[in-house]
């Protein structure tokens, strides 16, 4: 039986350098001011406060997988990649250019000795213009050849206010909810799923709980009976407790991990370790006890000691 450590991370605007040869000109010059600043020299040290987190997770021995969104392309997240020291780790990228206005897209980080990374989809999740995409990679377990689906959110935000975007969200939630129900059609009903991302909703609010059918009740989920796909929403156990995933103002569980039907079955190939969900929080990434944010050099609270304004969230499953 092995163990395999699963992460998700908003690492919070990694973007090219601002003159970035790479960059589409409408992208170039819709950033400029904003990316004032940051140079070669500020993305290199972005870089090395993630990794510095990274490194650090599962008692040093780095994930598995790490879902991450708010990254600019494929070129930095590598850039991020080369500042792992894990002994060991063969880390690939999975990543999908998305349509969002701020150009920023969700991937994942993979072990390549571990899982091999097989086919992505991604849906748009449009508003007047394209927003981030919703992003699937069915992995395979290397060691087995077991399937492992994780799909990638980072649903609309609050600009503009929650209520008034929160239609937005509600469109991401069905988009999620309708594709797991076609995963078992492509893939089989014993198929596992993982969905993990930053929602910009906590997880009593309806896109997750009456959209994404995201519950916090195990036994619904685990149940044959019900034909809807269900999910069991682990970050539950977050509330009431001063903690969270993001902090603006007081703590939100934006980010969340959830599984499928087939993860909280006895009898499936990979299986939910009970009570592994938990926000990764060591003491060096919190300042005034809030995430230390690196933010970005034209703004006020730029702090190159820091890391991103959301913490990442962890879950185990063991394989048979």
């Amino acid at each position: 039986m092995t163990e395999h450590y699963i992460a998700w991370w908003n690492v919070e605007n990694l973007f090219d350098r601002v003159n970035s040869p790479t960059r589409p000109a409408w992208l170039q010059k819709k950033l400029q001011s904003e990316l004032k600043g940051w140079t070669a020299a500020v993305l290199n040290k972005k870089c090395s406060q993630l990794a510095q987190v990274i490194n650090a997770m599962n008692d040093g021995n780095g994930p598995d997988i790490l879902g991450v969104c708010e990254v600019e392309s494929e070129a930095v997240l590598q850039k991020l990649v080369g500042k792992l020291t894990i002994a060991g780790r063969d880390y690939g990228v999975k990543h999908h250019d998305t349509s969002d206005a701020r150009g920023i897209d969700v991937a994942f980080i993979y072990d390549r000795n571990v899982f091999e990374a097989g086919d992505l989809f991604d849906r748009v999740i449009l508003k007047r213009n394209a927003t981030r995409d919703l992003v699937q990679v069915n992995f395979k377990s290397v060691g087995s050849g077991n399937d492992l689906i994780l799909i990638g959110n980072h649903w609309p935000s609050r600009l503009g206010g929650r209520f008034e975007s929160e239609p937005y969200r509600i469109l991401a939630a069905e988009t999620l909810s309708y594709w797991l129900d076609r995963i078992p059609e492509k893939m089989g009903f014993e198929a596992p799923v993982i969905v993990m991302g930053d929602f910009n909703d906590d997880a009593f609010d309806r896109s997750v709980t009456d959209y994404a059918l995201a519950v916090r009740d195990k036994s619904k989920v685990a149940s044959k009976r019900s034909k809807k796909p269900y999910l069991y929403n682990l970050s539950w156990g977050l509330y009431g407790e001063d903690r969270g995933t993001h902090y603006y103002n007081h703590w939100g569980v934006l980010d969340q991990i959830m599984v499928n039907r087939p993860l909280v079955r006895t009898d499936a190939k990979f299986r939910l370790i009970d009570g592994s969900f938990d926000t990764f929080a060591p003491d060096f990434i919190f300042k005034n006890k809030k995430p230390r944010r690196f933010s970005r050099p034209a703004k006020k609270d730029f702090d190159e000691e820091g890391y991103s304004d959301h913490l990442p969230v962890v879950v185990k499953v063991k394989e048979t």
